[in-house]
């Protein structure tokens, strides 16, 4: 009898389920965008708001002199985790547990919401106040713990307002950055009980109004659940930071403290956190420092919760990790600079990108974490394209993630994977035009005919199908007159090229240029020392170094 020993290559990371938790839209971006493009009070709003942070974020950074160090070092440090995720999400559940902490580990966002109930309901309690946290909106955490009985309070001010206008948020940072004061105030006179009917839109006021709805829950809630912007592998130690102080509040008053980390949030060092508490707040809210940085470890008897439980997700991220390029994603700090600087973001809001995480880099994690060909005509493979990859988000990512090459990569993957594609066919075609120099020339005389159609302004406002879909957000010039190969062709090119060559010529004669624009006399050899001959003239140390 035989026997055989099967080696394979190992089975690829799981991707987050299509349908679970909210890293999918229900439509394409491109006809989710459409509704918020017609939407004018929302482009106002966001215009608004994103153009305060750019110039406040400006000013910040341009205070320090080290500034693209301190992004070098964090790119270094993320860089360095990624390499090393396995061993320091070891170190940290070592260090977690040794004070008094509890962890656990959920593959996915189902996993999580069974271990946030089940630790709720031992705790005795049918609510939660909550901290803003991402990655408990990623897996739909609310809504589990709604379908068990337990109610979730948030109490970021953002997120309340989000919660309260049965909405969803729209920005990484700022989650009701699509609501101005007066809908607001609207949201409050209609969800808050008992408010002051009078409310106004002032934001003191409305703060106020928040506050006091809030407090009670902050004194009588036993259990809260947070979210981490970093976890500290050599301490065990978790790290948030926040604007309002309802995070100190939660993270302090309930018995139970429950964090649901991405695990990709993990830093090697505590000293390490000098980077990022310099990097995260000048990127996000540019402010120097955030108002109110958390730092605990584990359990300490008789301050703060006495039973805490850390809940490592992956939820795709182990998927993301093994993608060569797509690791770069985990990166991310959540800081939303890319967002506030990208033409596309500004334009359509958060809610066009149908995930937890908007924006240019949410375009590229969304993808990674849940995928982009789950289903036939999966929406998620339409955001690689929701970019005009003019590169902003690369210049304002703190910790320098190339999200336009991610974003390319991501359009290629798509490509391949959809071989029948109309998109693959136009190439084919337009390559067979292209290898066929009479075919190439019959098809540029055939463009001219373009011309016909174009306006007084010179632009093609329609084109035919199948083009159209590209007129109809564009403006298209009209073909020249005359292709530059007939032109070249031309007595008058071939005059323009003969004239090119005889100024370069007499350009050669005249000697180099120094730095004022005037004409230096040839300069004379080189001696082996390096030193010109003095009898050449005059010579520009400068240009000779």
């Amino acid at each position: 009898m035989s026997t055989s020993t099967f080696l394979g290559m190992p089975a690829r990371p799981p991707r987050v389920p299509y349908g679970a938790g909210n890293l999918r839209g229900d439509a394409p971006f491109p006809e989710a965008a459409e509704g918020e493009l017609n939407n004018a009070q929302l482009r106002r709003n966001l215009g608004r708001a994103t153009r305060t942070i750019r110039a406040k974020r400006l000013a910040v950074t341009g205070e320090l002199p080290d500034w693209e160090q301190l992004r070098d070092a964090g790119s270094a440090i993320k860089t360095d985790t990624m390499n090393r995720l396995p061993e320091l999400l070891e170190e940290l559940e070592r260090k977690v547990t040794e004070r008094g902490g509890t962890v656990h580990w959920a593959r996915d966002g189902a996993e999580a919401n069974a271990i946030v109930t089940r630790l709720v309901k031992a705790a005795g309690s049918d609510e939660i106040i909550k901290v803003k946290s991402m990655a408990t909106q990623e897996i739909g955490l609310n809504e589990h713990l709604a379908d068990e009985g337990v109610t979730a309070w948030e109490t970021d001010l953002a997120e309340l307002i989000v919660q309260l206008g049965h909405d969803r948020p729209s920005h990484i940072l700022v989650p009701a950055i699509h609501r101005n004061r007066d809908e607001i105030r609207d949201i409050f006179l209609r969800e808050i009980p008992g408010v002051d009917p009078d409310l106004d839109s002032v934001p003191e006021h409305l703060a106020a109004a928040a506050r006091a709805y809030l407090r009670h829950k902050f004194m009588t809630t036993k259990v809260a659940v947070s979210g981490a912007n970093f976890g500290i592998a050599e301490t065990g130690t978790l790290c948030v930071v926040e604007s309002e102080g309802n995070g100190r509040m939660c993270l302090t008053l309930p018995e139970t403290l429950i964090t649901v980390m991405g695990i990709e949030k993990v830093l090697p060092r505590h000293q390490q956190l000098e980077v990022f508490l310099q990097l995260l707040p000048r990127s996000s809210t540019g402010e120097r420092m955030n108002p109110y940085t958390s730092l605990w470890t584990g359990v300490t008897e008789g301050d703060g919760p006495q039973d805490f439980h850390l809940v490592l997700l992956d939820n795709g991220r182990t998927a993301a990790l093994a993608d060569p390029t797509g690791r770069e994603a985990l990166n991310c700090i959540r800081c939303s600079a890319c967002l506030n600087v990208c033409p596309v973001y500004e334009r359509v809001g958060g809610h066009a990108y149908g995930s937890t995480y908007p924006g240019p880099i949410g375009a590229v994690l969304t993808p990674q974490l849940a995928g982009m060909h789950a289903a036939e005509n999966d929406p998620n493979a339409s955001l690689p394209y929701a970019s005009s990859l003019c590169g902003a988000c690369f210049d304002a990512c703190p910790v320098k993630i190339d999200i336009p090459s991610l974003l390319v990569e991501l359009r290629h993957q798509k490509t391949e994977q959809t071989r029948g594609g109309g998109e693959r066919s136009a190439m084919k075609a337009a390559a067979a035009v292209m290898k066929r120099p009479k075919l190439y020339t019959a098809a540029q005389r055939a463009a001219r005919l373009g011309r016909v159609a174009a306006g007084r302004d010179g632009t093609i406002r329609r084109l035919p199908p199948p083009f159209s879909g590209w007129s109809d957000s564009r403006d298209t010039p009209a073909p020249p007159r005359q292709t530059f190969r007939a032109w070249f062709a031309s007595r008058e090119g071939g005059e323009a090229l003969r004239e090119a060559a005889r100024e370069g010529e007499r350009e050669r004669s005249a000697g180099p240029v120094d730095h004022e624009g005037e004409r230096r006399r040839s300069a004379g050899p080189v001696t082996p020392e390096g030193e010109r001959q003095q009898s050449a003239g005059p010579v520009d140390h400068e240009e000779d170094q």
